[in-house]
């Protein structure tokens, strides 16, 4: 990628980022840190964000579960069934509410018993490979392929050793706005910025195509 159409993508990586470059978990109210706790909260947000429901919904759900304290997964798995259906209504997230409650519970079990509630011991596992930690995150109730592609996306801001991640929805995102769609040159646009940030702008741009009309209109403007 050189010349004009370079310049052209760096206008667009600029206004993208300017213009939502924030990761989900920070719009949850996750303080992300390579701890318990913000590492389970990126975890519940993964599977709520990957139902077919609005983002902004299971952000809503995520921040009342967080609210309710179940920030742990200790705290989620001693709530009973009733007071998570209860919670996930409040943030508006109710077509999956009660099927989510179980599997919010089942997987605060299973996070428990495999790893002590502690996800560290989950990365220190896969040792560096994604695919084993994709893995090791679909063993967790209600976390699928598109779950684990939101958790590496957005824990790659703290556990660097999963590499850039954008996912397939990103790649759709790059793809609106005009963007390489390869990685590796995604990768290269994302050196020295925020890469979880990066990637989640891009999944924003693919969610909302007034946003990527936004974006691209942005980018026109400073050339």
């Amino acid at each position: 990628m050189t010349g004009t159409a370079s310049a052209s993508a760096r206008r667009i990586t600029d206004a993208l980022l300017e213009e939502c470059g924030r990761t989900y978990a920070a719009e949850a109210g996750i303080r992300l840190r390579d701890t318990p706790q913000p590492l389970y909260q990126l975890l519940v947000l993964s599977h709520l964000l990957s139902a077919r429901i609005r983002a902004p919904v299971a952000v809503a759900a995520a921040r009342a579960l967080s609210a309710h304290g179940m920030r742990t997964p200790r705290r989620m798995a001693d709530a009973t069934w009733q007071q998570r259906v209860d919670a996930l209504g409040e943030g508006g997230y109710r077509r999956y509410d009660e099927r989510t409650s179980t599997q919010l519970g089942e997987g605060a079990r299973l996070v428990l018993d495999v790893w002590k509630g502690d996800l560290r011991r989950l990365r220190a596992e896969a040792d560096g490979d994604t695919e084993v930690l994709r893995a090791g995150l679909r063993r967790v109730q209600g976390i699928g392929p598109a779950g684990a592609d939101i958790f590496v996306r957005e824990v790659q801001a703290v556990w660097p050793e999963t590499g850039f991640w954008v996912g397939a929805k990103g790649l759709q995102g790059a793809e609106r706005l005009g963007l390489p769609t390869s990685t590796g040159q995604l990768c290269d646009m994302a050196r020295d910025r925020d890469r979880a940030a990066f990637a989640a702008a891009l999944v924003r741009a693919a969610l909302d195509r007034e946003t990527a009309e936004t974006v691209r209109e942005a980018a026109l403007a400073r050339s």
